[in-house]
């Protein structure tokens, strides 16, 4: 399954942000990867701090959970908390979730003669 989440970053913390995450401390680059989430990126609009993320992963919920029962996780998300506007919990956790509305494979697979 495909996932995408939005967040809001502080204006003033953008610098900041870009730079905790360039790079990411390879302890939680092994944990997001052990939670089976992959090809996880995220996108900054620097105009207004709006982070998209995306990851793909077989079972979410499953992700989730042991994302929310890592110590390393809880660690980063701790420390990643300050960056965020409105957010009620752990970004992993809270974020907004977008809706999936198009997919060029999924269309070109259901529209092959």
């Amino acid at each position: 399954m495909r996932v995408g989440f939005r967040l809001q970053v502080h204006p003033e913390l953008l610098d900041e942000y870009r730079r905790v995450h360039s790079p990411v401390r390879r302890e939680m680059l092994e944990t997001i990867a052990a939670s089976g989430r992959r090809n996880y990126t995220l996108f900054l609009d620097e105009s207004d701090g709006t982070l998209f993320g995306y990851y793909e992963v077989d079972d979410d919920e499953a992700a989730q959970s042991y994302l929310a029962d890592s110590p390393v996780a809880a660690r980063w998300e701790a420390e990643m908390s300050r960056f965020f506007l409105t957010l009620d919990g752990r970004a992993d956790q809270a974020a907004r979730r977008l809706t999936d509305v198009f997919n060029l494979a999924d269309q070109l697979e259901a529209t092959t003669p």
